[in-house]
């Protein structure tokens, strides 16, 4: 590992807007060929990395359910839809030389690995990058929880969350002009307080394993890279 990196092992969590650019629906393959770079930058390190996609690009499974589709039903779509996500990850990293495997919850044997948390951290001790899909695999459980269980499985250092925010603010920064950013705020003040940095169950398995998460801005070139680094970009939660 780069002695430029503050961190040997990281989990990074991406939602799937984070995938759609501009567009109101899909994937747009710069945006996704942007993250790609800003992966092999970090994998150029020597970081052992992990990735969990979210499907809001796609499918969410709550809001299909408030759309009439059964709620289980919906989650369960919405888990191939972070398969779909986790497979143009893949393409856009292998396209740069990144090595890689995705591993799902959901067995789909012909395109992707079963999640097996001995082999994910073999691939990561590799140098590959793995990908994490299908969320946990169970119902009404979103794809922060997976990050937190994902991250805790592989013995991960910190836990990235990329965002379009720059970090957490006291209050929806779009709604309450007096709302401050907060450069350090601990896992019980984000629960008491309903920040919404991710569901309280991450939250809370982050907390009880002692799992920093790092809240920073995806849209900001090198961001991930300089996080990584150590640099003080976003904010922390710990």
């Amino acid at each position: 590992m780069s002695e430029a990196a503050a961190y040997k092992r990281i989990l990074l969590k991406l939602s799937g807007e984070a995938l759609m650019g501009a567009k109101e629906f899909g994937i747009d393959e710069a945006v996704v060929a942007r993250i790609g770079n800003e992966i092999k930058a970090v994998h150029d390190l020597g970081v052992e990395m992990a990735i969990v996609c979210g499907g809001g690009n796609i499918i969410r499974g709550l809001a299909a359910s408030h759309r009439g589709i059964e709620r289980v039903t919906g989650d369960y779509m919405g888990m191939l839809g972070t398969v779909i996500n986790a497979l143009a990850l893949q393409d856009a990293l292998e396209k740069l030389g990144v090595p890689t495997r995705v591993q799902t919850a959901i067995d789909i044997r012909e395109v992707a690995e079963p999640f097996i948390r001995r082999r994910a951290i073999r691939h990561l001790e590799k140098g590959r990058v793995v990908i994490f899909a299908a969320g946990t695999g169970n119902p009404f459980f979103t794809t922060d929880s997976a990050a937190a269980l994902r991250a805790n499985e592989i013995h991960a250092e910190v836990l990235l969350k990329a965002t379009n925010v720059d970090g957490v603010y006291s209050a929806d920064p779009q709604t309450d002009a007096t709302a401050t950013k907060l450069e350090s705020v601990s896992y019980q003040h984000v629960l008491e307080r309903n920040l919404r940095v991710m569901d309280t169950a991450a939250i809370s398995l982050c907390r009880d394993n002692d799992i920093p998460i790092i809240v920073f801005d995806l849209a900001g070139a090198g961001n991930v890279r300089a996080v990584v680094s150590g640099e003080k970009i976003g904010s922390t939660v710990s």
